[in-house]
Formats: C-alpha cells, structure tokens, sequence
C-alpha cells in the first residue's frame, strides 16, 4: 500500500518515493495553456505549495517525473524555462526581515540560475535585474511562482496597522 503524503509539499519527493499523489497535471497543463498570469486562492493546507512545486517541475522539464501522468505526453519536455521561486514561509514580523528574506530568497534564485545581479541596489530593482538577465541567459520567458504571499500580513493580522504598514512597504507592492 502506498504511503499518505502528509506534510510533504516537494513533488519530486511524493514521485520518488512512491508516495499517493492525486493527479493534476491535466489542471496545471490548462492553466498553464489558457493564462499568462494566474492568482490561486485556496484555504490553508489545501495543497498550493505543492501544486507550484509541480508547476515548478513541468517547466524545468522534469518529463521523468511525470510518467504515467496526465500531461507527460501533451507538454514539449525539450522546451525549459527559468523559475524564479519565491516562498516567505516562516515568521515575518516587520519590514526590515521581509525585505532581508525577499533580499536572500532573490539571491538564492540568482545562483540557481547561475546569472550575477548588482546586490547593492533596491530589492526591487534586484529582482527586476534577475529576470531580465534569467530571460538573456536562457533565452526563454521567465516563470514566477510566488508562495506564502500572505504570510507577511497574516503574522501580524493580530495589528492591523501594522500589518497594513508591512504591506503598503513591500518593495512589490505599488498603489
């Protein structure tokens, strides 16, 4: 009998070591195809981590990964894209240690790709740098997947000024 995925959100290792995986890659190839930006808004444990690591895995190409699996003959595996991962799972209580984790999550990002970006300037401007040179490297779009983007305010929903403060000085966020 197979084993239950409990708390495992990585999808290579739910394939790998042959744990229960309730198939959707026929809904990410959908999305995938039918999008270019895509906001999904599903209750907490409700499996988002997971489906981005899986949306992670198609467009890295991954094609071992998915055999027996709705999407792996209907997706070009020979075509790969960048990803940019961003995750801000973990305790984020004020600006400064949210731009410091965006700041280190951009930088690992930066050596995954293997490009060099200017670290002296804005997080912003950091991130911006990053795609553009992610997309000259590898001659592709760049994929952006974003996960935890609420954590910042649900850490201090219990302030509501101040998780409004946080949210209003994110270095992304624009009026």
């Amino acid at each position: 009998m197979k084993k239950l995925p409990i708390g495992i959100q990585t999808f290579k290792d739910i394939r790998s070591d042959d744990y229960i995986y309730i198939d959707k890659t026929e809904i990410a190839l959908d999305i995938v195809k039918s999008y270019r930006y895509v906001f999904l808004s599903r209750p907490r444990r409700f499996g988002k981590s997971l489906f981005l690591d899986t949306l992670r895995n198609i467009f890295e190409g991954k094609k071992g990964l998915f055999k027996g699996l709705a999407i792996y003959d209907k997706w070009n595996w020979d075509e790969t894209y960048p990803v940019i991962k961003i995750s801000f799972k973990g305790s984020l209580h004020g600006k400064e240690e949210i731009e410091e984790r965006l700041r280190g999550i951009l930088r690992n990002n930066e050596e995954d790709l293997d490009v060099k970006c200017n670290e002296k300037v804005a997080v912003y401007e950091f991130f911006a740098e990053l795609i553009k040179k992610a997309s000259q490297r590898y001659n592709q779009k760049v994929v952006i997947l974003i996960d935890e983007y609420d954590k910042a305010i649900l850490d201090n929903i219990e302030d509501l000024k101040k998780a409004k403060r946080i949210y209003s000085s994110l270095p992304f966020i624009t009026e």
